[in-house]
This record gives C-alpha cells, sequence and structure tokens, in this order.
C-alpha cells in the first residue's frame, strides 16, 4: 500500500477499485507526463452516495463530502492507469461541477472537499488550479462530478 493509500485508509476513504466509465469514453487517459481524469462521480461501489441538487434535497457539507468521494475515485483511476499514487509529482487541475438548485452559489465551498484533500493527501504538490461551476441536470442525479489532471513520473 502506498503512502497516499495509506493516509486515504487513516481518514476512512480507502481507495477503491477504478469505477468502469458509465458510456462512450475512457475514464482515464496518459498523455506524456500528464494523466487526466473523465468526470468522476461520488460512487461508493456501485452506487451514487449522495443525489440531489445542492440548495434543494442537499445540504453543502453533503456536496463537500460528494467532492471527496469524487477525488478519491479519480485517484483510483490514476493508479489504475500509472500503477502507483507514488508516481503523481503534481496535481494540476480540478474541473468540477455542482448539482445546483436555482440559487444556489456557493459551489466553490462545496469543491473545497475535494482541494483540501488533495493538499491533505500530497501537501503543496497537491494544489492546483481549479474550476467549480453549478449546473442544473447531472448524470444519474449524482451531486457532484469532477475531474483531475495530474503530472506523473516515470
Amino acid at each position: 500500500m502506498s503512502t497516499i493509500e495509506a493516509k486515504l485508509q487513516e481518514i476512512g476513504l480507502p481507495l477503491p477499485v477504478a469505477p468502469p466509465a458509465v458510456g462512450s469514453y475512457i475514464p482515464v487517459v496518459r498523455s506524456g507526463y500528464l494523466v487526466i481524469t473523465s468526470g468522476q462521480l461520488p460512487f461508493v461501489g456501485k452506487e451514487i452516495a449522495f443525489k440531489g441538487k445542492l440548495g434543494a434535497e442537499l445540504h453543502e457539507q453533503d456536496g463537500w463530502n460528494a467532492a471527496r468521494l469524487c477525488v478519491v475515485n479519480a485517484l483510483a483511476q490514476i493508479k489504475g492507469c500509472v500503477g502507483s499514487l507514488e508516481k503523481i509529482s503534481r496535481i494540476i487541475r480540478v474541473e468540477g461541477y455542482v448539482h445546483s438548485a436555482p440559487g444556489f452559489q456557493n459551489q466553490p465551498k462545496v469543491l473545497n472537499g475535494a482541494s483540501e484533500l488533495l493538499l491533505e493527501l500530497f501537501g503543496e504538490a497537491g494544489r492546483h488550479t481549479r474550476i467549480a461551476l453549478g449546473v442544473a441536470e447531472m448524470p444519474l442525479n449524482a451531486a457532484v462530478q469532477l475531474c483531475v489532471w495530474a503530472e506523473v513520473t516515470g
């Protein structure tokens, strides 16, 4: 188990097997030293853990937790692609989409769940650029979807 996986285990977010794609796309791609995941949902096993819109059925804290699950699933995709999370030298970018009810404007706070987890796991190498958008509808009624861009070694 890698150091990153051990940290995830300690905080109660064990690294799962990478979830399969839910459409006609690949879940992760590598080009040189750059690895980019497709949009990751807050799956736990085969179930979406947080369904609904933030500001309606769900509270901000639910979204924050959903964002953390999305990051864990993105890390599972990256590990599946490169073999080890220890090969991640830097998190470059997080693109996040929050399933938002009309008037909900705390998308950045929701996505802090993902950003704070990456900082906790990777330190300064986890500091990244980010986009936080609210969307009216989401695949499988998921609360959050995000993709991660990472630089890897080897």
